[in-house]
This record gives structure tokens, sequence and C-alpha cells, in this order.
């Protein structure tokens, strides 16, 4: 999986981080279950403080897209559904109306 991070654009960067997230979910590069990277590491190939990452990730915790696992890292959770694909949906198409003025 690729991830894009825009250091310039005024998105914050927790924010771009959540939508690469869940792009991934959407497309299929990231199933149910899979690990996702150390907030220390993601940070450095990402060149973003790993609290960035952190925040990021607990924000889809709270979302109940991801899972926290203690000594398992952060995973998929069992919960993600289509339901979280059509909400991605929503909050990219708000995001792009408010790019152009809407």
């Amino acid at each position: 999986m690729i991830w894009a991070i825009d250091h310039g654009a005024t998105t914050p960067l927790r924010d771009q981080i959540v939508t690469c997230i869940r792009k991934g979910i959407t497309t299929g590069q990231l199933s149910v279950g899979d690990q996702l990277p150390p907030a220390a590491e993601l940070g450095e190939a990402l060149s973003v403080d790993r609290n960035t990452v952190l925040a990021a990730y607990h924000r889809l915790r709270d979302d109940g897209v991801l899972e926290f696992r203690r000594g398992r890292g952060v995973r998929v959770a069992h919960s993600t559904s289509p339901k979280s694909a059509v909400i991605t949906a929503a909050n990219n198409l708000i995001k792009v109306g408010r790019t152009h003025g809407m």
C-alpha cells in the first residue's frame, strides 16, 4: 500500500493518514485483521511525528475501524463493514465540495 501525504496541503496530516487507511480498506488493500505499522515506524516513513500517526490511529479506533491489542499492535477491526466505506465516500465528497467552495 502506498501512503501519500502532502505536507503542504491545508488538510491536517492526521486527516490525510486517516484517509489513506480508509482508502486502503475500501479498495481492499487492507483487510480485516491486517496489522498496521507501528506509529513510530510509519511516522518516520512519512516524515511526520509519531504522535500525529497515533492521533490518526486513535480516531480510527474511536470510529470502530481499527482495534488496538496489547502485544499484537494495531489491526483493521472485524467490525469494518461496507457501512464504513459509505461513510468514507461521503466524507470525501464533503471535502471535495468544500475545496470547491460548496
